[in-house]
């Protein structure tokens, strides 16, 4: 009797629990995630509604404007063009030194007006020697190339980069393209960007586009190469034809050295500096161009190591970033209202922000604890769920078309993967000891360097003896039980037939968790 009178008493409490704090909290819950769904859902229609009338435009447009444009600026005199600096930043690039450095000497431009800069901050001496001597040989064949080292990482990538921009042997450069160590432009390069600058004196940046060259190599490589062509076909497109703004990628692009420093040149103070120096020049009144047509060659990572941090530094940095420049943004009076709207709001915080929040919250929160507790109490809008997903992830398929069979893959991979960049995100708002974290993306090299095979398997082996004690993530892990107990639950005692969709993202939370992603 006394057992029975206990569990009477525990159901007791538990339905005052569930009735005054659990329902109303996921119903709150539930309307919150549908506010945030609807507002990312109009943001990506918008852009959608854009990209798709810029695209008739042209199609109905002369298509031998650029070309004969572009011949033009091909056959002009050497004479009149301006003095560019290249500078490459690099970290301990090993597997991809010698290709990005002839990749950047072998641009198309008049050697007395070209002048390639490789700032090197390793921190392996042996590596550093290759770097240099790399240097020394390409200076030996009549190529202006000058290498440097720091004494600290101060700054990391922006302090390197704004050191160098104070040596007295580029104080004529007019123009400075960003290559990261992993990239390696066409011949033709600046012979598309720099007259882009030249010809309007309002413009500060030109960001070309990535091309990833081992996007074949694994399934995350794939997915990864769907969600950035998506933000290269239709984010940077939409920001370029329609505000003059967009985030500078970091590399690939060309700034016009005055515009730099009229921003306030590069800073430090987050894990974004592009972005940062982006936002800042662009609250000077300066206008960015995006020049799709002009196609770099980069690599992704295909280690999910390297691909996790990487998406803490991209998550985490945006949000940081949005704290620090708030309210100097709404206090910028060189600007349109319209025009801080779009930064505050569009960009930061519906892009950087809700579209991680509301991804994790409500697929991996929300509707497994909808299953839980019963669709009687609670009420599920089912065009959340199903109907804006749905054209969520149809509007991001269509950037990558030979890739739409693998959206039954990519989707729960990306909402697992939301449970890190939420986490990131909330970081960075609430500046906490990762915010500032950064470490650099690891580069195997693969397709992208002449690497011999056997220094490749090599390495692969050292990987893979360290792959056993470091491979396993608790966190998806538990999200991967979580997610098996509600798929469970749905089957036995559920109606809302959801069991189907949580199993896919437990499989997906436990092949990320027991680290089954990537190269291995």
């Amino acid at each position: 009797m006394r057992v029975v009178s206990m569990l009477t008493m525990a159901r007791a409490a538990w339905l005052v629990l569930r009735y005054t704090v659990v329902v109303p909290l996921l119903q709150l819950a539930i309307y919150l995630c549908a506010a945030m769904s609807l507002m990312l859902f109009a943001e990506r229609l918008y852009m959608g509604l854009v990209v798709t009338v810029l695209w008739l435009n042209r199609r109905y447009r002369n298509r031998n404007q650029r070309n004969k444009g572009d011949d033009n600026n091909l056959e002009s005199d050497d004479a009149d063009r301006p003095m560019v600096l290249v500078q490459i930043p690099m970290f301990n690039e090993k597997q991809v030194y010698r290709v990005s450095i002839g990749a950047a000497c072998g641009l198309w431009w008049p050697a007395d007006k070209l002048v390639i800069q490789v700032l090197d901050d390793s921190t392996d001496a042996g590596i550093r020697s290759l770097v240099e001597a790399e240097c020394r040989r390409w200076a030996g064949k009549g190529v202006h190339i000058r290498y440097e080292n720091r004494s600290n990482r101060s700054g990391y990538k922006a302090g390197a980069l704004r050191e160098g921009l104070k040596k007295q042997y580029v104080k004529e450069c007019e123009f400075v393209a960003v290559l990261d160590a992993d990239f390696q432009p066409n011949g033709d390069f600046l012979r598309h960007t720099v007259p882009v600058l030249q010809a309007d004196p309002a413009v500060a940046l030109v960001q070309a586009r990535w091309r990833f060259v081992n996007a074949d190599e694994c399934i995350l490589t794939r997915m990864q190469e769907m969600s950035l062509d998506y933000h290269f076909s239709v984010e940077q497109e939409v920001g370029s034809a329609c505000h003059g703004f967009f985030s500078f990628n970091g590399t690939a692009g060309v700034w016009r050295v005055h515009a730099l420093a009229d921003a306030g040149g590069w800073k430090g103070r987050t894990t974004v500096e592009d972005m940062d120096l982006a936002v800042r020049a662009s609250m000077r009144g300066w206008r960015f161009v995006y020049a799709g047509d002009v196609q770099v060659r980069s690599q992704l990572p295909s280690s999910f190591k390297a691909y996790r941090y990487q998406q803490h530094r991209w998550s985490c940095g945006p949000a940081n970033l949005m704290r620090k420049m708030f309210w100097e943004i709404v206090a910028n009076r060189q600007v349109s209202a319209w025009k801080k709207l779009h930064v505050l709001y569009a960009f930061f915080l519906v892009r950087k922000v809700v579209a991680h929040l509301v991804t994790f919250l409500l697929y991996c929160v929300v509707i497994p604890a909808y299953v839980l507790v019963g669709g009687q109490d609670v009420w599920l809008p089912q065009y959340v769920p199903m109907y804006v997903s749905a054209v969520l992830t149809l509007l991001n398929a269509a950037c990558t078309p030979r890739s739409c069979h693998l959206l039954v893959f990519w989707i729960p991979f990306e909402n697992v993967m939301s449970m890190h960049r939420s986490k990131a995100t909330i970081i960075g708002l609430l500046e906490a000891s990762r915010a500032n974290e950064w470490v650099v993306t690891e580069k195997l090299g693969g397709s992208t360097t002449s690497t011999p095979a056997a220094a490749t398997t090599t390495m692969a082996k050292k990987k893979k003896k360290k792959k056993s004690s470091s491979s396993f993530l608790a966190p998806e892990i538990v999200m991967g039980l979580f997610l098996l107990y509600c798929t469970l639950y749905d089957m036995v005692f559920g109606h809302d037939h959801l069991y189907a969709y949580l199993l896919m993202h437990s499989a997906a939370a436990f092949v990320i968790g027991f680290g089954y992603v990537g190269s291995q």
